[in-house]
């Protein structure tokens, strides 16, 4: 992926050198998909849910590409937060990562526009470990990049990056940088839905299931919308900026996509595939919508959903 000359975003929080002091907390993590939370940010985020009217699996990763841990981490509670940094960071993943919000922004006020509405750009928080969630409670790295809707921000702890490469064997190599474009996408692609009234509609549809299979397929379609819409920024930006994709990085995409489908994370932990469990989509189903968005690049061809269900 080529991004040296992508518009830096200044709208980063870049908590990095907090390396997570100052939240206290932690204690065991109860699994959840491939991740595990502590059971204290499951209650708050539970809350949070019932307030906003918006699904916890929405706020924590349900909504998120699985990370795989089962423990959440333990912190002093006696240091104090570093000052946050605002602006675009200077290192070289702060700067791809600033690039990659400033030309998604660019790309989706453009969509916006053209179909008469206005868009307004997530901000995307930078940290270690964990960082206060604002209204999403605690935000730990054994969660994995996700979106909180209340406060429309996009959490994401870097090391995660590396471990879709080490852990998932989802790239390799420079081809890595464009599967970050991807999640951060993936991310940006939950701040459309919310943007578009998706996901509380969702909610509501999940809450009148009549079975947990049922609310579970209506998450998979979430996240294979998520997957779409980041196809489709994919499209409108190789347009915009031709030479921007490189050779390799669709593939290692889509290996990423398979890498975190859910039939691909229950073989590898359990053995066996549950398909009423799963909450993001199989292997096949990630790569299908994503090469969808790319393919087509609109928003029309992203309705995971179905003519008359939303």
């Amino acid at each position: 992926m080529r991004y040296d000359d992508f518009r830096r975003s200044d709208n980063i929080d870049d908590r990095r050198d907090d390396g997570g002091g100052g939240m206290g907390g932690g204690g065991m993590g109860l699994p959840m998909g491939g991740g595990g939370l502590g059971i204290g940010t499951i209650i708050v985020l539970g809350i949070v849910g019932y307030a906003f009217g918006i699904d916890p699996r929405i706020l924590i990763g349900g909504a998120e590409i699985l990370t795989g841990g089962n423990q959440s981490p333990s912190y002093q509670s006696d240091r104090r937060s570093a000052p946050a940094k605002t602006g675009p960071p200077t290192d070289e993943m702060g700067s791809m990562i600033s690039g990659v919000l400033g030309e998604i922004d660019d790309r989706w006020d453009e969509i916006f526009k053209a179909s008469g509405q206005t868009y307004k750009g997530p901000r995307i928080v930078l940290f270690r470990n964990a960082t206060n969630g604002g209204r999403c409670g605690m935000a730990q790295s054994a969660m994995g990049p996700f979106y909180c809707p209340p406060d429309r921000q996009i959490f994401l702890d870097t090391a995660f990056f590396r471990q879709v490469e080490t852990k998932f064997r989802g790239c390799s190599g420079n081809a890595c940088k464009f599967t970050a474009a991807y999640i951060i996408a993936h991310e940006a692609g939950h701040h459309i839905q919310n943007l578009l009234g998706i996901l509380p509609r969702v909610t509501r549809l999940q809450q009148q299931a009549g079975s947990k299979a049922e609310a579970n397929a209506l998450q998979v379609k979430v996240e294979l919308q998520a997957d779409c819409l980041s196809g489709v920024w994919v499209n409108r930006e190789e347009k915009k900026r031709p030479g921007f994709v490189q050779p390799g990085d669709i593939e290692a995409a889509l290996q990423t996509a398979a890498a975190i489908g859910d039939d691909t994370l229950q073989r590898q932990s359990t053995g066996r595939v549950v398909p009423d469990s799963f909450t993001h989509g199989s292997a096949a189903q990630r790569k299908q919508w994503f090469m969808t968005g790319y393919q087509q690049g609109t928003v029309t061809s992203c309705n995971t959903f179905g003519a008359g269900v939303l």
